[in-house]
């Protein structure tokens, strides 16, 4: 019963960011302002890989497969959370909703409210990497990931604190309205990334290399199953591991950009 309000709240709350977007997105083109056709796909393909990772048989599976359960954090963190924010929503999200509760919404991200300050110092990169990166670890901790496994309040927890710590992260790189401090330099962004890649990829190696079962949740599942607990945990973990090079497409962007504005700026001298 749980499981289904939850499902069920999750449901209306896309379909509500949904609406609101491309209420948003006509009103804007009416004027001649809409965003860039790409920025609405990663949004609607943001909205998609949630519902993907959280609405679909997945979510089933991840109760009696680690494997499973761990491709719906790469998909919440790797894929859901850039995408939407590539999307900039939230100036969209605001033009879609009437002007009164458009005016109440906005009001927390004036230059002086303290939630905007708040928020800042959240996505300040140091912050940002450390909470998520620290949520991603504590949240693997066997007493955790069981506990997460077996309520499914817990385990909707897990995933909103994942899923926000994760646009916390990638906020930093992408930067979409508010802004909320100056573009990193490219060398910090891209040490940023490799930073994030490492930890990445060693709490993959963690799970996977050592052939033993560290879930005592998934070893007793895995059992009525007929199934290993060691493979689908390795299984799991190459995943992480795997998944931590999703890290290089952002810093491939990244330099592409420089060599883009040293293309420029060589153009403009030799003119």
């Amino acid at each position: 019963m749980v499981e289904a309000a939850l499902k069920t709240l999750l449901l209306l709350v896309l379909a509500v960011l949904a609406t609101a977007y491309t209420r948003g997105w006509r009103r804007l083109n009416a004027v001649g302002h809409a965003p860039p056709v790409w920025r609405t796909a990663a949004y609607a393909l943001g909205l998609l890989t949630v519902a993907g990772a959280l609405l679909s048989p997945l979510d089933d599976l991840a109760v009696s497969r680690f494997s499973a359960h761990m491709a719906q954090h790469l998909l919440l963190t790797m894929m859901a959370a850039p995408l939407l924010l590539l999307g900039n929503p939230l100036s969209l999200v605001l033009w879609g909703v009437p002007p009164g509760l458009r005016h109440r919404l906005a009001m927390p991200l004036r230059r002086d409210a303290l939630p905007r300050s708040a928020l800042s110092a959240l996505t300040f990169w140091p912050a940002a990497g450390f909470l998520h990166v620290a949520s991603v670890w504590v949240w693997h901790l066997p007493v955790l990931y069981d506990a997460a496994a077996e309520h499914e309040l817990l385990h909707a927890v897990e995933h909103v604190i994942f899923f926000v710590t994760a646009l916390l992260f990638w906020w930093p790189i992408i930067r979409p309205a508010p802004r909320l401090g100056p573009r990193l330099h490219p060398g910090l962004q891209i040490a940023y990334l490799v930073a994030a890649t490492a930890q990445s990829t060693a709490l993959g190696m963690l799970l996977a290399v050592p052939e033993r079962a560290f879930y005592p949740h998934y070893t007793r599942i895995a059992t009525t199953l007929g199934i290993s607990a060691v493979d689908d945990q390795m299984l799991g973990g190459g995943l992480m591991w795997s998944g931590a090079h999703m890290y290089l497409l952002p810093i491939l962007m990244i330099l592409y950009g420089v060599s883009r504005d040293a293309a420029r700026e060589r153009d403009d001298a030799t003119v």
